[in-house]
């Protein structure tokens, strides 16, 4: 999927507007996970606020006083008690890597651009379904949060900070995913679902993550680029970050191997988080079609789909 507006290197606010026109007919799908997972003991039907009564069961020694049900007490001549399902938020929160690391691609884009315009096709996605759109940028000296915003005002209002996110980064600073998911906490309410969008190369959050999925539907959109996951053919490379230049000599059989090795275990600490928490885990390549990469995360318009 392109973009006539398309930049490679930099997020450009026309095309993140432009992809609207790629959520029409799609929404995204939502998860359903174990209550075992959840706050609380009660199931989520993941639309409008306060509380639904489901069932009556007999009383548990706990349960409260005000909650009983007296009508069905007074017939079965045992102690019930109601018990209610609370109806979550509907808002999502989307948290962009910004590190230098992400500056980077050898293939249409750099990942930063691939994870802006991904941010911004599930941005315009959420908002058709009704959802609220926040998002957190992290890394390269940003600390940005946008505070969730339903319509097309709230999608606006995350793509502007994409654009600007990007213009401002500095390439010399970093910030693990610990840092921001530490962030996140202050800007998830229940119900709240979470999409990181990372090449996962500053992920050292096994605890952050591990507290976060007990409260929260989590998905990983993992960017990749061609050059990361194979050493180019043999021969001399010039590499520049910044002002900084260097030359890699791919006809040496152990740079080759240790080229592809080195972007593998970079990443494979975000990836062996996810594996132990059921964390979802979408690879989006530099040059992959959006609407392709993404379907996983998808569902028609007009049904009910869930993503197991």
């Amino acid at each position: 999927m392109s973009s006539p507006t398309s930049n490679p290197v930099h997020v450009a606010l026309d095309e993140l507007i432009a992809l609207a026109a790629y959520a029409q007919g799609a929404a995204l799908a939502r998860q359903r996970r174990s209550v075992a997972l959840r706050a609380g003991t009660r199931s989520s039907r993941w639309r409008g606020r306060g509380v639904d009564f489901r069932e009556s069961r007999i009383y548990q020694p706990g349960d409260e006083i005000r909650h009983m049900d007296w009508r069905v007490t007074a017939r079965t001549g045992k102690p019930h008690t109601k018990l209610f399902e609370e109806e979550r938020e509907q808002a999502l929160l989307l948290a962009v890597d910004l590190n230098p690391s992400m500056h980077f691609g050898t293939r249409e884009r750099f990942k930063s651009v691939q994870a802006a315009r991904a941010a911004a096709l599930i941005a315009w996605m959420a908002s058709r379904a009704g959802d609220r759109i926040g998002a957190l940028g992290f890394g390269g000296g940003i600390s940005g949060e946008v505070r969730p915003a339903g319509g097309r005002r709230g999608v606006l209002r995350v793509l502007r900070a994409l654009r600007d996110w990007d213009r401002a980064r500095d390439l010399a600073l970093t910030e693990d995913l610990s840092q921001a998911m530490a962030r996140a906490r202050h800007l998830l309410r229940p119900g709240m679902r979470l999409v990181i969008l990372s090449d996962g190369f500053g992920a050292t959050a096994p605890g952050a993550l591990s507290e976060l999925v007990a409260r929260h539907d989590i998905v990983v959109v993992l960017l990749r680029d061609a050059l990361e996951l194979a050493a180019p053919p043999p021969g001399r490379y010039a590499l520049h970050l910044g002002e900084a230049r260097r030359i890699v000599d791919f006809a040496d059989a152990r740079v080759r191997h240790a080229w592809a090795e080195r972007f593998a275990s970079s990443r494979a600490g975000l990836l062996d988080q996810c594996r132990r928490l059921a964390i979802r885990v979408i690879e989006l390549d530099t040059d992959a079609d959006l609407r392709g990469a993404l379907a996983p995360l998808l569902a028609r318009a007009r049904r009910s789909a869930v993503v197991t």
